[in-house]
Parts: C-alpha cells; structure tokens; sequence
C-alpha cells in the first residue's frame, strides 16, 4: 500500500478572478435597466428621466462621456429611492435579470465558463444595486457578489442612505474578500473596463481590459496591460 500523503491541516487557497459587471459581462448596465424598469412600473415618477436624457442624448450623440450618462442615472436612482420599499427594487430588478440575462459578451461570459472549470474563485465587484447583482451573477457562476448596499428603515423602505461605501473602492473589497474567503492573488485574473477598476486590476497577476475606455486604455497601455476588444461578432487583442 502507498504511505497516505500527510496533511499539515492547512486549508489550500484558491486562485481568484475579479470581475466588474456592467458593460465587461453585461451588454449594459443593469442600474439603467432597473431605474427604467421603476419607471415603467411607476415606482419612479416620469420625471425622473429629465435626470439623465440630456447626457443620454449626448453620450447617444457621441459628444458626451458614458460616465457622465452613468453618473446622472446614479443620481436619478439615489434622489428617488428614498421611501420605496424594497419589494418593489427586488421585483423590478427580479424582471430584469429574468428578461436580459444572458445579453453578455460572448469573451466574458466564455472565460467565465472556462475559469469556474479549472477550480477559479469567481468574484463580482460592482457599483450597481446588490439587490439586482444578487439575481444575475448566480446564473453566471459566481461564487460572491459585492455591489451597492442601500439602508432599509423599520418599514422595509429605502432611507436614501448608502450602508457600506468600501464598495467605491474595489481594491478594497478585493482584499477583504482574499482573506475573508481564503483566497490568493498568485495567478489571479481581473476584468475591468473603465478606470474605476484599475485599483483592482493593479492587485491581479493577470489584468485584462476589455472594451476599455478611454482613461482606461492609455493606462491599459502605459502599463502593458492585456487589452481586448469584442466588436459584433469579432474578438480581438490590441
């Protein structure tokens, strides 16, 4: 008989990939589908989208930046969302993810597949609601979610406030996330796709920006970062 391999009782920690959601898995932004979703629902006023159509239109136009569409959509959801209970964010983000769920890029959703095969620890970091991140990242494999929390008073109703803002800085929530769930950054993977997941990225062994902005592909660049690009059906390095 072989000699049984002798086990020093320590727990073997797993590799890590670091996702973003929005615009690197999702084809979209799962906040702009929900707040348009609140709308339809009526749980927004009409008059919330008066927040945003004008840099929607730019960004539409190409004469505005995305972050500053994304950023006003922020600002519709955060300026509304005081009072609404939170049955009606989870029904809405609910439908969302039932109806566009699997509107992701072939490049990530594929490397998804393949990571989750060879063992890999899938995390998600995420500026959207984690109510809504809650519902789609579990169809796609991953293993925890961090996104957006949002404060709920004694009614089961939004106060407005934010509850942990760690989440702003992702490189932040990685590191909890490494030591909490006993993971390791040798041979880890992050994707990313504008410059606020570059505080992450600079923390994997193996960062990739894809469909990058902007700020983020000169930094992408200047750092010799993997860079690749996913045009209708055409995946391709830079």
């Amino acid at each position: 008989m072989k000699p049984r391999p002798i086990s020093n009782g320590v727990k073997e920690k797993r590799r890590v990939a670091i996702f973003d959601v929005d615009g690197t898995i999702f084809r979209s932004s799962l906040l702009i589908q929900v707040v348009n979703r609140l709308i339809e629902k009526e749980v927004f006023p009409r008059s919330t989208r008066r927040v945003y159509e004008r840099e929607y239109e730019r960004w539409l136009n190409r004469e505005g930046d995305y972050d500053e569409y994304i950023n006003a959509v922020v600002e519709a959801f955060v300026g509304h969302l005081k009072g609404v209970h939170y049955s009606a964010l989870a029904d809405a983000a609910e439908e969302v993810v039932d109806e566009q769920w699997k509107r992701t890029y072939r490049y990530t959703r594929d490397l998804l597949k393949s990571l989750k095969k060879r063992g890999y620890f899938l995390l998600a970091v995420s500026h959207s609601p984690k109510t809504v991140l809650d519902k789609f990242c579990p169809k796609l494999g991953f293993d925890k979610t961090y996104g957006m929390l949002y404060e709920i008073g004694p009614t089961e109703c939004f106060t407005g406030n934010i509850i942990d803002q760690l989440i702003l800085n992702k490189a932040a929530i990685v590191r909890r996330a490494v030591e909490k769930e006993s993971l390791t950054l040798a041979h880890s993977i992050g994707v990313g796709d504008t410059e606020s997941d570059i505080s992450f990225l600079e923390l994997v062994a193996k960062p990739i920006c894809f469909n990058p902005n902007s700020k983020l592909y000169r930094y992408a660049k200047r750092m010799k970062w993997g860079v690749v690009v996913e045009r209708k059906d055409v995946v391709y390095e830079l």
